[in-house]
């Protein structure tokens, strides 16, 4: 999801300064809060706490959700570092529900490390206060390190925890002094996460892993089409009972198999809406280039006279690009455990928005928030498709139906095939170029369906940013641009999908921008070069993928190179592809090189690692990934159908992290954009075929590779 919400202030409040048995609690306050949870009407803060307690644990409870990335270890990292403690000091837990943010946007560690930060040196301070009242010395005489309070005159020392429960009691600082960049122990070093050893040693709970004491299990079958709801439904043998969902039905039994064998044989008859014969991607398709002519466009972004631009061109080019709906494909499919008392609720989910989970239970069940616990796992996977809600409200039904602890697990065909598709979207690029073929006006056309007017948390008339975003705001110097959105009409579900508009419109614009290139006989790297030379940071991002990509240099026979770049959640990066063509219908992606310009990388094996996954994930969206729908049926059912990149087609990835200081930006979701079109741009210059339609290879199953 994209956030690009300026970093909130940071508010120390004493009276959320709580103590507790055996040690202290520090709360803060983050004002300004995620962009996307404000737009859902949302609480406009967040919270997360540091906690010390007098058996020397310390603990930072985290407002966002663990889902692969290591937020929860970058967070404690920042953490650490200005509690002056030892990094095996430091474990990472969930915050509240209720004082949690919506994971979202690599926004995790951007957002929310700097007002950490303040809060771990508040804590910092008022542990170094309550060691010098013990000692009766003024705190400019006493340090932290390790994890104690030490005396710089006497040399005597306290650990935190035998301070913890007097540091309760001291003021709390309202601008603490931060540990200068130049002090660093672990911000900006590769330091072991928090959360490998439990994955690796198969102790780390998922949501799918979570057990009840006498808890069922239920399972999901929805009605095929879009629109289309349960008209009667019987129970079936085998279930403990059936619950109408709406547009789904689920069985409850003794074990997941039972429960899925179950609802497979559940009488049940739909109720399909007319509307669903025009569910058809065909159609879809059809109508979006009607519109693309005659659509009522809004104006996203608009610089300089564009109309003049193509009066006086000396020549114009126009090239249309049409990218398809995308399931989101998690490793863990949707599951959500929920035990309802007549007196409260727990919820076990993995979840990208506890917050979010918080309000629905609060809605099913009439339950003040205060009766509700919510318990975030691990999970295998987000991508942006489990901030919704639709698997929890489900979860929370059966369970209040059953009478009994439930948990709810969709099967691999019912999470493909009802999923919050990232949108299809058809884009047209007409550029005007003077004599000397450089670019003096840009024009582009997005025609997708919006995912925040579906949600009702915009207007019709209104420009839905997450469909335009790489579209605007391009760090290149076209002279005139133009950028204009028009809302498709369609109905499939849409949602959030790793990286969003970007991954849409960063092949629209760097496959254009190579093609350009060709047309005016330019090096795409020098054209590249020219339209980003008035800005320096994006420049060196450019340049320094280049060299690691090794271009211009020679190749293997057969082989050629891509080059992208864009420009994501505050964070730049550009990737070359090195690929072959060794077979008809297969391209072979053997070198991946990406610079990355994060500001400053809190940890970078964990940046490098958020390339590599990036790259791996828009590359088997690219070749293959599509969803199809007729008759309102999505084609998607299983990676036999949906195919995905094997462990043995990866490419080497090298990644070089810039460490230019500015601030920090995303690094979950910024890999993925530039891939598309670097494999596109590469296989054009190999094969003299510019591929304008994704996927490259559309209908391809599961195969051996």
């Amino acid at each position: 999801m994209s956030n690009t919400t300026t970093l909130p202030a940071v508010k120390i409040d004493r009276r959320q300064f709580l103590a507790t048995t055996g040690g202290f609690l520090l709360a803060f306050t983050l004002e300004g809060g995620n962009k996307a949870a404000n737009a859902a009407g949302a609480a406009p803060t967040v919270n997360a706490w540091v906690k010390i307690s007098t058996d020397e644990s310390i603990t930072i409870l985290i407002g966002g959700s663990e889902l692969g990335q290591g937020a929860y270890s970058g967070l404690a990292q920042v953490a650490a570092e200005e509690l002056m403690v030892d990094w095996a000091q430091v474990r990472a837990e969930p915050a509240p529900a209720a004082q949690s943010w919506v994971t979202g946007g690599s926004s995790n560690i951007r957002a929310h490390a700097q007002p950490l930060r303040v809060a771990s040196a508040a804590a910092r301070e008022m542990l170094i206060a309550a060691g010098a009242a013990t000692w009766n010395v003024p705190p400019s005489t006493c340090i932290a390190r390790q994890g104690k309070v030490i005396n710089t005159i006497t040399n005597d020392s306290l650990t935190f925890g035998s301070l913890a429960t007097l540091a309760a009691s001291m003021p709390v600082p309202a601008n603490p002094p931060l540990v200068p960049a130049s002090e660093y122990r672990l911000v900006g070093t590769p330091v072991k996460r928090t959360d490998i050893p439990a994955k690796t040693n198969g102790s780390a709970i998922y949501g799918i892993d979570v057990t009840v004491p006498g808890m069922l299990f239920a399972a999901v079958k929805h009605c095929p089409s879009v629109g289309g709801t349960v008209k009667s439904v019987r129970t079936a043998t085998g279930s403990r009972a059936v619950v109408n969902l709406g547009n789904a039905i689920a069985a409850v039994s003794t074990t997941t198999e039972a429960a899925r064998s179950a609802v497979s044989n559940v009488p049940v008859i739909w109720n399909i809406p007319s509307s669903a014969a025009g569910v058809d991607t065909a159609l879809y398709i059809t109508q979006a280039k009607q519109m693309m002519v005659n659509g009522p466009a809004l104006v996203a972004e608009q610089q300089g006279d564009v109309t003049t631009a193509f009066q006086t061109a000396a020549k114009t080019l126009e090239m249309t690009y049409t990218l398809p709906y995308l399931a989101h494909a998690c490793m863990e499919v949707l599951c959500c455990t929920v035990s309802v008392s007549p007196t409260g609720c727990d919820v076990w989910a993995p979840t990208q928005a506890p917050g979010w989970v918080l309000g629905t239970v609060m809605a099913l069940t009439n339950m003040p928030a205060s009766s509700i616990n919510v318990h975030p796992t691990l999970m295998g996977g987000g991508l942006g498709r489990k901030i919704e809600q639709d698997y929890i409200a489900q979860a929370v039904k059966v369970a209040m139906a059953a009478g009994k602890p439930v948990k709810l697990t969709w099967s691999r065909e019912e999470d493909m095939a009802n999923d919050q598709y990232r949108p299809f979207a058809l884009a047209r690029v007409r550029v005007a170029l003077d004599a000397q073929g450089n670019i003096k006006g840009w024009a582009n056309r997005i025609v997708s369906p919006s995912i925040l007017f579906q949600r009702g948390w915009i207007p019709g008339n209104v420009v839905d940013t997450q469909s335009t975003e790489g579209g605007t705001g391009l760090a290149y110097n076209f002279g005139s641009r133009l950028t204009e959105y028009v809302r498709h009409p369609g109905t499939v579900p849409v949602g959030f999908w790793r990286s969003v508009g970007h991954s849409i419109n960063a092949f629209v614009v760097e496959s254009a921008i190579d093609e350009v290139a060709l047309a005016t006989n330019t090096d795409p790297l020098m054209l590249r070069q020219r339209l980003l030379a008035n800005d320096p940071r994006s420049l060196n991002v450019l340049n320094e993928a280049a060299k690691l990509g090794g271009w211009g240099t020679s190749l293997p026979a057969g082989h050629a190179r891509g080059i992208a770049f864009a420009a994501s959640f505050n964070s730049i990066v550009a990737e070359v592809a090195e690929v072959s063509h060794p077979a008809a219908g297969t391209i072979r992606v053997h070198k991946v090189a990406v610079a990355i310009d994060c500001g400053s990388a809190i940890n970078p094996d964990s940046v490098e690692a958020q390339m590599q996954g990036g790259i791996f994930h828009g590359l088997s969206a690219a070749l293959w990934g599509e969803v199809k729908f007729t008759n309102g049926v999505a084609s998607a059912r299983n990676f036999s159908n949906y195919r995905v990149l094997l462990m043995r087609e990866a490419p080497v990835v090298s990644v070089k992290i810039i460490q230019s200081g500015a601030p920090i930006g995303g690094v979950g979701e910024p890999g993925v954009p530039p891939i598309a079109p670097a494999v596109a741009n590469a296989y054009a210059k190999l094969t003299r075929t510019r591929v304008r339609t994704l996927p490259f290879f559309p209908g391809s199953g599961m195969s051996d590779g």
